[in-house]
């Protein structure tokens, strides 16, 4: 049996909690060693644990037991972090986005190349079942050409919740709507069409007192020809309605929404195929979503680590595609123009 990969987290807000229900959940493989926080109240928190607590992230460095870090700080904060930990030798796992700007990702990356360490970015979206399914439709070639894909993210983000914490909603730290809450929808849109070829977006601070947008609309088109769109909010009165996600090819439709990607509201292809028939239950997952898929994550992670068992799907790599449509669509509200893809 492999030893078990040690792993610390740096950073014991409220992203930490996930990461530590994933580890639990894959106890067999994984072992919560050691935690990470300026905030002293964090620290006493998980010291129940039995995990060793530091409020330096050098000092967690030199601890030669640690395998993995777990990277849950403000998104400004983690360039800087990723290549800390790389140069340390240490495999990292990254909350989404990689970092605020897209320059920065690529040094982490790059980092974590020379260092010969496996860089995770957070992207456990991916594992929802029904996104999988999509994504074998697509391999598939179901859809025949596609024409059009987009998705909407209807939520809300009250006022308390950027109060609650200085650095939510700020250029610097966090990014505005589009790098924060609609980061992993991008990812999947991106990770179903392919490589863009330009994004042209708007941007505006409708009603919260923050930095950055709360608001945001894209217009996409990728290399293959298809258009997209993308549509995010977080205004939405009283509470999130709709987070969906619609492709259209000329032999298949489909369409995803609900809440939380939780509902097939259209699944019709050309081709009948048998698991079509149950496709509903797909969607139908007991308990939280959000920990269904970070358990499954987690999986990847410590098959990658323990067996070898590299794949594109959670790889640093992958989240630079995302980040890179964020920036773009920043860059083009910002001007006002068109932005051609891949950035230089």
């Amino acid at each position: 049996m492999a030893k078990k990969i040690q792993v610390a987290i740096l950073g014991c807000g409220q992203n930490a909690k996930k990461h530590l229900d994933a580890i639990e959940h894959c106890a067999e493989s994984i072992e919560l060693k050691a935690v990470c926080d300026l905030n002293a109240e964090r620290l006493v928190q998980f010291s129940s644990r039995g995990v060793v607590t530091f409020s330096s992230l050098d000092e967690l460095l030199l601890s030669r037991d640690i395998d993995l870090v777990v990277v849950c700080t403000p998104s400004g904060l983690h360039a800087e972090q990723v290549i800390k930990i790389a140069n340390a030798k240490k495999h990292v796992i990254c909350e989404k986005p990689l970092a605020i700007e897209y320059a920065d990702a690529k040094k982490m990356v790059q980092a974590c190349r020379e260092n010969g360490v496996q860089l995770f970015t957070v992207k456990q979206m991916r594992y929802l079942p029904i996104m999988q399914a999509i994504k074998r439709a697509i391999e598939q070639g179901r859809f025949g050409k596609i024409y059009l894909a987009t998705s909407n993210i209807f939520w809300t983000r009250p006022q308390h919740y950027y109060d609650e914490a200085s650095w939510r909603g700020t250029k610097k730290f966090d990014g505005g709507a589009l790098m924060n809450q609609a980061s992993h929808y991008v990812d999947l849109l991106c990770w179903f069409m392919g490589d863009l070829q330009s994004v042209q977006a708007r941007s505006a601070t409708l009603a919260r007192n923050i930095e950055m947008e709360d608001t945001s609309v894209l217009n996409l088109e990728f290399q293959s020809g298809a258009f997209g769109s993308f549509a995010v909010t977080m205004l939405t009165y009283p509470k999130n309605i709709e987070t969906s996600i619609t492709i259209l090819g000329e032999r298949g439709t489909i369409n995803i929404g609900g809440v939380a990607l939780d509902e097939v509201v259209h699944w019709q292809f050309a081709d009948e195929q048998p698991s079509d028939a149950d496709i509903q239950n797909i969607c139908k997952i007991d308990g939280s979503v959000a920990a269904y898929c970070m358990r499954l994550y987690y999986q990847a992670v410590i098959d990658s680590m323990q067996n070898d068992k590299k794949t594109k799907v959670i790889d640093g790599a992958e989240g630079l595609k995302s980040l890179e449509c964020i920036s773009a669509a920043y860059k083009s509200a910002q001007t006002g123009s068109l932005v051609l893809l891949p950035l230089t």
